[in-house]
């Protein structure tokens, strides 16, 4: 099993190459077949060649991206819907090639047979590479090591991708001594450590680097305040340098030029859409379209976001909670407006008044920030940063999320900002869009996020 991990990423790397080639020589197939003896204009070879490169660059992009080369780490569906969405986006880019270079608007028709035609092949590639993984790379055994916390939820999780792990035992610190926890290292192929102490997480860490033994560990929230510091080399010891200021002063400046250059010219090619919207509203139940609420944002100020209404007018006359799975409240219209995220276009307006940002922590309520700060007092460390129509925790996590895993989140954005973050972050937001575990809300039993004690 050791050997052939040293050699998983060449496999991976041989996968990802055959599927990429396959897709530039169909577009050069397309290209020669029905394109070139079109344009008025004709290309040298070159051309043709910088044509075919683009579209290749492109699609490699857009699929390392969206993580469509990531057999055996992704569940086959995402894998699925990755390589399929970054085709749709390469081809489409690839029409808008055709038209700028021939000055025309050809027929979109080859484009749309080849579409079918790599998506044919994709199904294949990916069914074939997962055999592959499967029958080279067996799921992991697997000891899990925890401490006072309920390691339920965590095994829930893992037993998702019972494909890529098996914990087949666990070692609870509270229950056996540290040295016998090291002793059974030795006898799994991976460590999974789940929030335990300091000392004890660092001697079992050592143990599992000296036995080569890999390591899965849930991090702390110093350790993501760690992991944002920069490495100081004035003296001969390490040294880390955390300066907890949240953003500097060119990162603001060019965060809010990005928030404006998006949001303007996007509020106004969908205002059309936008009446659309107020008008089924209106039209369903004659109440108000948008709706407002107190949020929390820069350094805990509140101010009201906006948003399209999908509950009924009295949806909180019980108090402020989260929206739940299946919940009643949500009418007919807010049910589509939430599964397509079309209800959180108005934020573009707080966007643009400078209340929001783009990409940024999703600003809290007041009320429920303070139910979770008495369990997790660093739950107010997401205010480093302005509020953000979506984030790193919309992306990685879910709405129905616990607070201290979104406040994770949350702070490995803060800790590791920077400009093509934001980018990327966004384009990653487009993936998600469709994706219904995104939406899904909490528990029925659940007013908020939070699932028991604090971790």
């Amino acid at each position: 099993m050791k050997k052939r991990e040293q050699f998983k990423r060449i496999i991976n790397f041989f996968e990802g190459f055959v599927i990429l080639a396959l897709h530039i020589a169909i577009f050069a197939f397309v290209w020669y077949g029905s394109y070139v003896e079109q344009l008025e204009i004709p290309f040298f070879r070159k051309g043709d060649w910088a044509v075919i490169g683009i579209y290749g660059l492109v699609l490699f992009l857009l699929i390392s991206l969206y993580g469509g080369f990531k057999i055996g780490y992704l569940r086959l569906m995402d894998v699925l819907y990755s390589q399929i969405l970054s085709l749709l986006c390469a081809n489409l880019f690839a029409y808008i090639q055709v038209v700028l270079i021939s000055r025309k608007y050809l027929s979109a028709l080859p484009i749309l047979k080849m579409t079918i035609c790599q998506i044919g092949i994709i199904l294949v590639w990916v069914f074939i590479c997962k055999l592959i993984y499967a029958a080279l790379y067996p799921p992991r055994q697997m000891l899990l090591v925890c401490y006072d916390r309920d390691p339920d939820d965590m095994i829930m999780k893992m037993s998702s991708r019972q494909d890529k792990y098996e914990i087949c035992d666990i070692a609870d610190l509270t229950e056996e001594p540290l040295e016998g926890v090291c002793d059974m290292v030795a006898d799994y192929e991976a460590v999974l450590i789940y929030d335990i102490p300091a000392y004890e997480r660092n001697v079992i860490l050592k143990r599992c680097f000296t036995e080569s033994v890999r390591t899965y560990v849930t991090p702390k929230i110093s350790d993501i305040l760690l992991r944002g510091a920069d490495n100081i080399h004035l003296f001969d010891t390490p040294l880390y340098l955390s300066r907890n200021k949240g953003l500097s002063g060119d990162q603001i400046i060019f965060k809010r030029l990005l928030d404006l250059v998006i949001s303007i010219p996007v509020s106004v090619i969908l205002l059309p859409l936008f009446l659309i919207i107020a008008f089924l509203i209106k039209v369903y139940d004659g109440g108000p379209v948008l709706y407002k609420q107190p949020r929390l944002t820069l350094n805990g100020k509140v101010f009201n976001i906006y948003k399209f209404r999908s509950m009924r007018m009295d949806s909180e006359r019980d108090g402020a909670q989260l929206a739940k799975k299946n919940d009643n409240r949500v009418t007919p219209v807010g049910k589509v407006l939430r599964a397509l995220h079309f209800d959180e276009f108005p934020q573009l307006i707080n966007i643009i008044k400078g209340d929001m940002s783009l990409v940024g922590p999703r600003p809290e309520r007041p009320e429920i920030a303070e139910q979770y700060e008495a369990i997790i007092p660093e739950f107010n460390f997401r205010l480093k940063v302005k509020a953000g129509l979506t984030g790193y925790a919309q992306v990685y996590g879910k709405y129905n999320t616990t607070p201290y895993d979104k406040l994770k989140l949350d702070l490995t954005y803060v800790e590791n900002y920077s400009f093509w973050l934001d980018i990327k972050l966004l384009m990653l937001t487009f993936k998600i869009l469709f994706q219904k575990e995104n939406t899904e809300g909490i528990d029925a039993n659940q007013v908020t996020a939070v699932k028991g004690k604090k971790e």
